[in-house]
């Protein structure tokens, strides 16, 4: 197998491959930014291709037999034309294909998704929940600095929605596994933390995490927020928050991972764990 990772300075992608070099598995990055690659210190000599630029992307994929890809989904028509014949594919996707609220991202994920089943290749695309615990993730870290700032936390709906993070050692895992197992045909499978648990529980947690005091909850209907949300940039000191955002609030993300844990072997950590993790108690505050 000549293995090519697609978005090697990404943070899965950057996270994929420091588990590729522990495990011995020699792959080929493909990224935009050489200094970016070399700044990981990771083994590998970059082939630097953009995505848009199809000369140099199928140049970069030349002779590797397994792609892996933790771009956005909606690059997998440029893959698929620019990967030799028999090549097969593990493509990051999104659950926000799931959403019933049409944006770019959830339109781009099923895009890419519909090319990759229509075309005839072997592989799988992974469907991450909300992925917390990466290096830079602005995720849980983003919602814990907005935490330590409000006196309350105004959720639509008082934020019983269900969500299901997953903590990125676990796409990794997935990810992993997914690189060594023989596919047949073109599969899709959805990733996610081991349970569900409502907006306003998490949010409980990652602020215990992080060593500050769960805030109280106000229920808020969703268009007041949205309509609020844009202010966020105005005011210093607070993370951005869009419209968007508060929208998908409003809907459960909750999912079956039945089929992660038989095909992949992976059976995720508990979001406790994860948050440990994610906020070491020497960064948190008291």
């Amino acid at each position: 197998m000549t293995l090519a990772l697609i978005g090697a300075t990404g943070r899965s992608g950057a996270a994929l491959a420091r588990a590729l070099a522990a495990a011995g598995t020699p792959f080929i990055p493909v990224a935009r930014d050489r200094g970016k690659w070399s700044s990981l210190a990771l083994p590998g000599d970059l082939q630097a291709a953009d995505l848009r630029d199809a000369v140099a992307l199928k140049r970069a994929l030349a002779g590797a037999t397994r792609i892996v890809s933790t771009v956005h989904a909606r690059w997998a028509p440029a893959l698929l034309a620019a990967a030799e014949p028999g090549a097969s594919f593990v493509l990051m996707g999104s659950t926000r294909r799931f959403s019933q609220w049409p944006d770019a991202h959830g339109d781009g994920v099923r895009a890419g998704e519909a090319a990759f089943l229509a075309s005839g290749r072997s592989g799988v695309m992974l469907h991450p929940t909300m992925i917390y615990g990466a290096e830079g993730e602005d995720n849980v870290r983003r919602l814990a600095a907005l935490v330590a700032r409000l006196p309350v936390a105004p959720l639509p709906g008082g934020g019983r929605a269900l969500v299901q993070p997953i903590h990125q050692g676990d796409v990794t895992r997935c990810l992993m596994a997914a690189v060594t197992r023989d596919w047949t045909t073109a599969e899709t499978i959805v990733i996610a933390g081991p349970a569900a648990l409502p907006y306003r529980n998490f949010l409980g947690a990652v602020a215990r995490a992080a060593g500050l005091r769960a805030p109280p909850i106000l229920p808020i209907p969703a268009l007041p927020l949205r309509l609020l949300a844009p202010l966020t940039r105005l005011l210093p000191g607070l993370p951005r928050i869009g419209a968007d955002e508060i929208r998908r609030l409003t809907e459960d993300k909750a999912f079956d991972i039945e089929r992660m844990r038989r095909m992949l072997g992976v059976e995720p950590i508990p979001l406790d764990e994860g948050l440990a993790l994610t906020f070491p108690p020497q960064h948190t505050r008291r």
